[in-house]
């Protein structure tokens, strides 16, 4: 579907969803980026793993990218409170083959700068990263933190400071404080951030499919509708 037609059917799909709640659709995705993304690799435990899409949905970071290693990546729902149905959610949960390797060369093929989080040396403080082009940011399990394979591939390796006894942060925090971080000074700077006019237009297509009940039916009858014109 071209992106003329997407938004002929944005708007009508939008006639069975109160003015308001299409208002807050579109605030939304004016503060939505793709400059920055998440990549989870082995993450075992649900609200851990909730609890990142809630932050991610939170600051507006669109991607994230779940690498599935012995451990189905399966958040609590109670945690998240929907925050993955306006995400996408990118898995790489093959058997048998290098999940981590396929997902860090499909972002480093997209452009992205790619941010290993590790308490261990050498490491820059992340409020020192350079906020420049594409960033995704990759934490790894609770108890063993990222492969080997992940430090060894990554452009960067970054820390959040701390100043007491603990080692680091549980990975929920991490990735909250690491995203702050980052949005922050990506918004107050100069590069453009926002979406594109073709990732506005197919998320909000999306997240009105999500929307409305029975939005396929309605689709339908948008489609005859175009059939019939022709």
């Amino acid at each position: 579907m071209d992106l003329e037609t997407q938004q002929e059917l944005i708007a009508y799909l939008s006639q069975y969803l109160t003015e308001a709640r299409v208002d807050r659709l579109d605030d939304v995705l004016a503060k939505r980026t793709r400059q920055i993304a998440v990549v989870l690799e082995g993450i075992h435990k649900p609200h851990n793993a909730s609890a990142v899409l809630r932050s991610c949905e939170g600051f507006g970071v669109q991607d994230v990218h779940i690498i599935e290693r012995d451990t189905e990546f399966d958040p609590n729902q109670q945690v998240s409170l929907g925050a993955d149905r306006w995400l996408s959610l990118h898995r790489y949960d093959d058997y048998g083959v290098n999940n981590t390797a396929i997902c860090l060369d499909r972002l480093k093929e997209q452009g992205f700068t790619l941010l290993a989080t590790t308490p261990h040396e050498p490491t820059i403080p992340i409020d020192e990263v350079p906020i420049e082009g594409k960033i995704a940011v990759l934490f790894g399990s609770e108890l063993r933190g990222l492969s080997t394979y992940a430090l060894s591939h990554a452009d960067v390796r970054v820390k959040i400071p701390m100043y007491g006894f603990s080692e680091s942060f549980n990975i929920s925090v991490s990735a909250a404080l690491c995203l702050y971080e980052l949005s922050k000074r990506l918004r107050q700077g100069n590069q453009p951030w926002r979406l594109t006019e073709a990732d506005y237009t197919a998320l909000k297509l999306e997240w009105l499919r999500r929307s409305i009940r029975a939005y396929d039916q309605l689709e339908a009858e948008f489609v005859a509708s175009l059939d019939k014109q022709t």
